[in-house]
Formats: structure tokens, C-alpha cells, sequence
């Protein structure tokens, strides 16, 4: 099928649409299938990572070191980043943040290649041992279906940012079987403000990710969990103690991931990233075998497992093997470089997200926690193990992304322990207070708050990243040129249905403005025509807009400024057009208007 035709039949299905469709009942029909492809590409993405992890592992000793962890985890994130470079051309890395990026300052559009290529890059990168988690790079790949569905159908900005939240709530949604997550996380950590209008969608994209993934792969829940012992009231305090612990540990699982990161942007040699992260990554799960992939298989043993000896297979594969006092050491080791292995993997060329290593680095927190308590008899409480285990994962996921509704629901829908929502509640809301008090932005939205470019859920904020740039620019102006005398000047205005003029260069580039108030002494006087020229009487700009910049940055340039009209031009310096405060103002009324109408 050639454009010509594709065009015809898009025209034709148009008017299908307008005729028999709402717009309402349209949006809820993608909303439907965002989720069904969703579900989709989260079963394949991990069928793809456990297919390349058991070919690769399937012979392993568990009873000592294996030389390949050397080997493996280096080769992946070398073949994940030719792929990247020759084959993607783009960077994939931090995908959730680039979905917070592509809301604020990219009117919510995803690449279209995001669709699969985080699929083939992360499937690579962790079935090879890259220590990351599959579910970041499948969230930005939900995001890009719902914001190309969207595109393909010429949907409006606000509609499309929600198709865009559709698809990271479905993504959630289908890889855990957590439909109540998948929801809650688009409102915590991805959409910008909603209305109640906006759930409905997000949760058929939910439900329906969710309901796909059941019958793909079966209805029993990711992590299967069995609550031995119920939780007691006496227990509270250690809960908001574990709260506590989880959210400094987050807060060291954060700063040192961006210290490490910073080492990897000082280099712009690719080979040099990857020779470094991958001498890191593979190193350490050479030491310390948890560390290979995603770490679902430390989390099975932690929250299932009921003896030391049950315990103590968490060593396998490594110099600790057989060494059952030395548990606790090796999993505080864990814990301790977690944040290295995770930082070089992405440092290194590989593609991966921290949703799953905050899942494994909890697991292992609240296990530790708990066995030190009971080994010292800390108040003379017994801790289960797979408990706190348990709510160290709601609590370090809560403290990492800020959002403690979805570590809560994520859990309890993650293992069916719904009997321990009470505890879940108390160590997510302990766990995000912990940490607030030392960074206020999550360690998706921090990258982009640094610059500036962050939309929080401020309504103010919200609206602006609303409101799109090419609307608001006018073109009406007429220009001039420098050598322009005062007679063509005078020529000019009389053809103007304005009062400032834009001076432009024979490149079309803008050299200065003129105001009408500011010749309207000398415009009458005929002697002055052929001797005075433009270049003379014009002025510069009291700021300048540029098509790149976001209309908060507008917004504050007219206040900075005082101005009422200021010129637009492009990164080059090419003129555009101007933006007038008024049109800005009822832009930013009609927007805010339509943006909270149900």
C-alpha cells in the first residue's frame, strides 16, 4: 500500500469516525486497545529475557564461582549498544524520565521506534545478566503505542497526553498483573494532573492489560507469597523503623547511582563507557551472582522461604557457597554495590530500568532487618522474615519513586499478601517521608528538575505544558531591513495594521525591532526621508523567545521583561513571528477552562 493509499483509506475511516463515533467513545475504543497491545509487548519482552537467560545459565555450578558471570554480562551490554548506535540511532536509557520529557516539553509525542526498540535492547541487556529491570524500558514502550495511536489519529495535545498515560498503565498493569498499580502509578509518577474524566480510560488500559496477561500466562500472581503469620499491632513500631531504613537506603540507592552516572557523562567515546561499565557490571556479579538480571529469583527465596537453608541459595554460584554465616554479609554487600551493577549497565551501553532492582534491593532490606532483629532480640518481638521482606519492597519502591500508593497496591497485588495492606500502608508512608525530607523529586522526575523541565502535578504548570507554542505565535508583522530609509519606513507603516516592526537582515535574521512610538517624532518630517535609515532609529529586543523554549520560560521572560509583545525566532536566530502577553493570557484561560471541564 503506497502513501496515496494509506492517506485515502485514513481519510475515509476519518469520516466513519465523525459519523458514527464520539469522541468519547473513540478514545475509550484506544484506551481498549492500548492495553491489549501493552499486555502484549510486556509477555513478549519477558519471554524474550527468560528464553536468553536459560540458554545462557542453564549449566551452571551452583556450588562455586562461574567464569562466564565475566563474560556475559559485558557481551550484552556490547551487543545492546551497537544495536543502540547502528541499528536504533537514538537513545533509549531512562525511559520513564523520557516520558516525563516527551509530556513536558514535546507536546506528549514518543518516537515511534520506542514501540520496539526498548523491547529488543533491554531483552538483550538483562537475558545477559545487565542488572535492571525489564519494566521501565516496557513502560516507555506502552507510552509510545498510546501516544503514536493517538498521533496516527491526529488527536488532540490533552487527549494524547492521556493516551500516553494509558500506555504506561497498561505496561504496569500487564507485566505485574497488577491492574490497581498500573493505575495508580500514571497518577504518581507520570501524569501531570488528572480529572475525573481521566480515569476511565486508564483504567480499561489497566484492566484490560491486566485481564491479557492472565490468560497468557496463567492466573496465579508473579511472586507467589503464603502469609504464615499475621501481622500484630505490636509490630507497628519495627514497621515504621523498617519505613525509615528503606527510605535511607533509597536515598543512598539514588545519589549513588547519580554519582556514577556522572563518571559515565564525562566520556563521550562509547567504547570507553562500555569498558568501563562493563569491566563494573561484570565484576560484580561475578562476586556476587544476586546481582545477574533482574533478581526475581532472590525475591522468590526471600518471601517463600522459611529455613537457613532455604536462605542460603541466594549464595549459589558464588565464593560464599556453603557458608551459612556469612548470609547476612553477603546480602548487605548486595545491597551495598546493587547501585554500582545498576549504574553501570546504563553507564556501560546497556538499556534497563530501577523498577525492578528497587523491588530486589527492598526484598533483601526488609529480610535483613528482620533476621538482625530477631538474632539480637531486639525487644524481644519476633519479625517473619518473608514478612518484612515483604514490606521492604513496598518501602523502597515507595521511597525511590515517590509514590507510595503504588508501592503499596504493586505489592499486595504482586504477591496476593493483601492480609499485610495495613503494615504495606505504614512502611510506604515512613519510607516517603524518610525520604522527602532529603530529596523532594523522584529518581525519574530529578534528572529533568535540575533543568528545569519538570511538570509536577501543579495545576499552573500543568496547563502551561498544555499550551502549544505554534498556537500563540503571530505573523502579521511586517519587517523592514537596516538600510531601509525613513520614507520606505513610513510606506511600511501605512500598509501596518501594527505598531512594531521586526528588522531582519538580508538572512532573515533578527537584528532589532522598531516601535512606532519611537520615530512618531520624526516620521512627518519629509527632509529627514532619504537620511535617515532604519538601522538608525531601531532598537534591540528586550528579550528574545525561542521556538525551543517552554511557555513556563516565556511566561517569565514577559515577566521579567514587562514586555507586551517580544519576538520569536529559531535556535539560529531566524525570525518567526511575535507572541503578545494577551494572547498568552487568553490561551492560558481557554486551556485552563477545557482542561478541567469533566
Amino acid at each position: 500500500m503506497d502513501n496515496l493509499q494509506r492517506i485515502d483509506l485514513l481519510q475515509r475511516f476519518f469520516k466513519w469516525r465523525e459519523r458514527y463515533l464520539t469522541d468519547r467513545q473513540f478514545l475509550l475504543i484506544l484506551s481498549f486497545l492500548i492495553g491489549v497491545f501493552t499486555a502484549l509487548a510486556g509477555y513478549t519482552l519477558k519471554h524474550l529475557v527468560e528464553y536468553i537467560k536459560e540458554l545462557l545459565t542453564q549449566g551452571f555450578d551452583v556450588t562455586g564461582a562461574n567464569w562466564l558471570y565475566l563474560v556475559y554480562p559485558a557481551l550484552g551490554i556490547l551487543i545492546t549498544g551497537f544495536v543502540v548506535r547502528h541499528i536504533v540511532r537514538d537513545d533509549i536509557g531512562h525511559g520513564i524520565t523520557k516520558i516525563l520529557y516527551a509530556i513536558s516539553r514535546r507536546q506528549s509525542r514518543i518516537k515511534r521506534h520506542n514501540i520496539w526498540s526498548s523491547i529488543l535492547a533491554s531483552s538483550i541487556t538483562i537475558g545477559f545478566g545487565g542488572s535492571v529491570g525489564a519494566e521501565a524500558p516496557i513502560v516507555l514502550t506502552g507510552s509510545a503505542i498510546g501516544s503514536n495511536l493517538g498521533s496516527l489519529f491526529r488527536l488532540d495535545h490533552r487527549t494524547l497526553m492521556l493516551l500516553v498515560g494509558c500506555g504506561a498503565a497498561g505496561a504496569v498493569a500487564g507485566i505485574f498483573k497488577a491492574p490497581i498499580a498500573g493505575l495508580v502509578f500514571t497518577i504518581e509518577v507520570i501524569m501531570i494532573d488528572l480529572t475525573m474524566a481521566s480515569l476511565l480510560p486508564l483504567l480499561i488500559s489497566s484492566v484490560t492489560a491486566a485481564s491479557v496477561a492472565y490468560l497468557l500466562s496463567g492466573s496465579e500472581a508473579m511472586f507467589a507469597f503464603n502469609m504464615d503469620e499475621p501481622f500484630l499491632l505490636e509490630r507497628i513500631p519495627y514497621t515504621i523503623l523498617l519505613g525509615i531504613v528503606c527510605g535511607l537506603i533509597a536515598l543512598y540507592f539514588i545519589y549513588s547511582m547519580n554519582w556514577f552516572e556522572e563518571i559515565f557523562r564525562k566520556y563521550t567515546n562509547p567504547y570507553v563507557k562500555f569498558l568501563i561499565g562493563g569491566t563494573v557490571l561484570s565484576l560484580l556479579i561475578f562476586l556476587f551472582p544476586s546481582l545477574y538480571g533482574e533478581g526475581y529469583d532472590t525475591i522468590h527465596i526471600l518471601i517463600n522461604g522459611s529455613s537457613q537453608a532455604e536462605w542460603e541459595t541466594v549464595m549459589d554460584g558464588s565464593f560464599f557457597y556453603g557458608n551459612a554465616s556469612w548470609l547476612v554479609l553477603y546480602l548487605a554487600l548486595v545491597v551495598l554495590f546493587k547501585s554500582f551493577a545498576t549504574s553501570a549497565t546504563n553507564g556501560g551501553g546497556g538499556c534497563g530500568g530501577t523498577f525492578a532492582p528497587t523491588l530486589f534491593l527492598g526484598s533483601i532490606v526488609g529480610f535483613i532487618f528482620a533476621f538482625l532483629s530477631n538474632y539480637f532480640q531486639i525487644g524481644n518481638t519476633y519479625l517473619p522474615h518473608k514478612n518484612f521482606a515483604l514490606m521492604g519492597m513496598a518501602g523502597l519502591m515507595s521511597a525511590v519513586m515517590h509514590a507510595p500508593l503504588t508501592g503499596v497496591f504493586l505489592i499486595a497485588e504482586l504477591t496476593g499478601g493483601y492480609g499485610l495492606f495495613l503494615p504495606l500502608l505504614i512502611v510506604s508512608t515512613s519510607a516517603y517521608l524518610t525520604i522527602m525530607m532529603f530529596e523532594p523529586h523522584s529518581i525519574y522526575a530529578m534528572r529533568l528538575a535540575k533543568r528545569g523541565e519538570l511538570v509536577t502535578h501543579h495545576k499552573d504548570k500543568s496547563v502551561l505544558c498544555l499550551m502549544n507554542i505554534e498556537d500563540i505565535i503571530e505573523t502579521d508583522f511586517l519587517s523592514v531591513h537596516p538600510q531601509m530609509d525613513l520614507g520606505g519606513m513610513v510606506n511600511t507603516i501605512a500598509k501596518s495594521k501594527r505598531n512594531l516592526f521586526p528588522v531582519l537582515n538580508n538572512h532573515e535574521e533578527l537584528v532589532g525591532v522598531v516601535v512606532l512610538d519611537d520615530i512618531r517624532n520624526i516620521m512627518f518630517r519629509y527632509e529627514l526621508y532619504h537620511r535617515f535609515y532604519v538601522e538608525r532609529f531601531m532598537t534591540a529586543p528586550k528579550a528574545r523567545i525561542f521556538t525551543t523554549d517552554s511557555v513556563e520560560v516565556i511566561m517569565q521572560k514577559f515577566d521579567d521583561t514587562g514586555a507586551w509583545n517580544l519576538p520569536v525566532v529559531d535556535p539560529d536566530n531566524k525570525y518567526k513571528g511575535f507572541i503578545s502577553k494577551s494572547k498568552m493570557l487568553n490561551t492560558y484561560r481557554q486551556v485552563l477552562v477545557d482542561f478541567s471541564a469533566e
